[in-house]
């Protein structure tokens, strides 16, 4: 392992130095010019230099005071009241390229001075990008060396979600593989986890209490163990849902039913361990929206109205920062200021990033990862479905197999992707009202940096898992 660590620091050509496991860097401009190349260790490298890689990026970021953070302080101060309503969080789905995107995104934000945003993965994404949460958060907070971005970094796990077959089939195997990827997520410097249970609740069930009740009690159980893992000063920001995204627009009573539920089982469980931050609810939305047959993407009718009365029932009553909209990335630009007049505290962001990369790869490799596509997920096809739509559907299932591919493209193309990304970064915070929030998290959220330890990046990745049922 040694040999591999001298290779992997020759490689920085002296930028970093090294006393047992702690890291400091004595050439900042030498660490901005060779920093992809631990990208590219921490993605296609093999055995100890990929841990080595991944361990030398988050401790070079912290070493530069790029600390990845909890949101919980600025969501609490929301939910007192003591932050202005007038931004929506933006929680951005890097699935593809995320050194490249999150550079664009640090660029677009530090025009703004804007640091109340969030980059993310979902547990689905990691299974079909490829992607532990390691190799994630390698990406971005290099990216942030790379843009000279300082201060917290906030990194989630969107969508950490329950497979309902898996659990009607083995409940405790199921919630044990949740608590094995938080442990996971956590060690990597994921301080944001989205415990998603909501795919459980039985409306079949005569009253909303019980139709949410299984819900509430394993988003409980959830928090309770990510309270266990949390490390030292760091509160993990942690979000539930109510209702599954695509289903009926979520109400008042199932919101104080879920809440309720949550917060007694939670008090029993965990006596005085912190709750959740933020809710996550249902408003007309679908993941990566509705395909035509045409490949257009379907306009839909989002009810805002739910936004803000769910918003302000869950400030007033249980003092959250407020609701989480999913599924918005697809949606007309013109739209994303009523957000923030609805009074939402955070948008999910994924798929049309995904659709831009699509729109500009090189058209043989996309006939490449379409004809994987037509030989390996046919069965996913809907007999209606015309080819547009079945690609549009299943290529973010091309995104993992074909991820060295990608990572191989020409410097210049991810140049030009980046600077199409970060046009619509720039657009997108100007509408989510990011300018100036660097105030803000600045007041609220003092860091903590918890230093790496090479052991944890150094014991092989875990196994992949079928994810084909799970959200983004």
């Amino acid at each position: 392992m040694n040999h591999e660590l001298k290779e992997t620091l020759a490689l920085l050509e002296g930028a970093l130095q090294m006393e047992g496991e702690s890291v400091s860097v004595v050439d900042e401009a030498k660490l901005k010019k060779n920093i992809s190349r631990l990208v590219d260790l921490s993605v296609t490298g093999s055995g100890a230099q990929q841990g080595i890689a991944r361990f030398l990026g988050r401790a070079s970021a912290l070493a530069l005071g790029i600390i990845p953070a909890s949101i919980y302080d600025l969501y609490m101060a929301r939910g007192r009241g003591e932050v202005p309503l007038t931004f929506t969080v933006p929680a951005i789905n890097l699935r593809v390229l995320p050194f490249t995107a999150a550079k664009a995104v640090f660029r677009a934000a530090k025009k703004i001075d804007a640091k109340a945003l969030i980059l993310e993965i979902a547990r689905s994404e990691i299974g079909y990008t490829a992607q532990r949460p390691a190799e994630y958060v390698t990406a971005i907070l290099a990216a942030a060396i790379a843009e000279g971005y300082r201060g917290p970094v906030f990194l989630q796990g969107d969508h950490f979600q329950v497979s309902a077959a898996r659990y009607e089939s083995d409940p405790e195997a199921e919630l044990q593989a949740l608590r094995d990827l938080t442990l996971e997520a956590i060690r990597a410097g994921i301080y944001n986890i989205d415990v998603d249970t909501s795919t459980l609740v039985n409306i079949d069930l005569p009253t909303i209490p019980e139709q949410q009740a299984l819900n509430s009690s394993l988003s409980a159980i959830l928090t309770a163990y990510i309270r266990s893992i949390e490390p030292k000063n760091i509160t993990v920001s942690v979000g539930g849902e109510i209702g599954e995204v695509g289903k009926h627009n979520s109400t008042e009573p199932e919101l104080r039913a879920y809440m309720d539920q949550f917060n007694a089982e939670l008090e029993t469980i965990a006596p005085g361990a912190a709750g959740l931050s933020k809710i996550s609810i249902q408003t007309g939305t679908s993941h990566g929206g509705v395909v035509l047959p045409d490949g257009s993407i379907a306009s839909v009718s989002i009810s805002f109205e739910t936004l803000l009365n769910l918003s302000r029932e869950a400030r007033a009553k249980y003092g959250l920062a407020g609701t989480v909209q999913h599924g918005a990335s697809t949606l007309p630009e013109e739209v994303f200021d009523k957000f923030v007049e609805a009074e939402a505290c955070e948008v999910h962001l994924a798929t049309n990033f995904m659709n831009m990369f699509y729109n500009v790869v090189p058209e043989d490799l996309r006939a490449e990862m379409y004809a994987y596509l037509e030989k390996n997920h046919a069965h996913e096809r809907k007999p209606n479905w015309t080819d547009e739509q079945f690609y549009y559907k299943t290529r973010k299932r091309a995104l993992g197999p074909f991820k060295k591919e990608i990572y191989a493209l020409p410097d210049s193309f991810k140049e030009e992707l980046g600077k199409i990304w970060e046009a619509k970064f720039d657009s997108l915070f100007h509408l989510l009202g990011l300018k100036g929030t660097s105030e803000y998290v600045e007041k609220f959220i003092t860091p903590h940096p918890a230093p790496p330890r090479l052991s944890e990046y150094l014991g092989g990745e875990a196994d992949a898992e079928d994810v084909s049922d799970l959200a983004d």
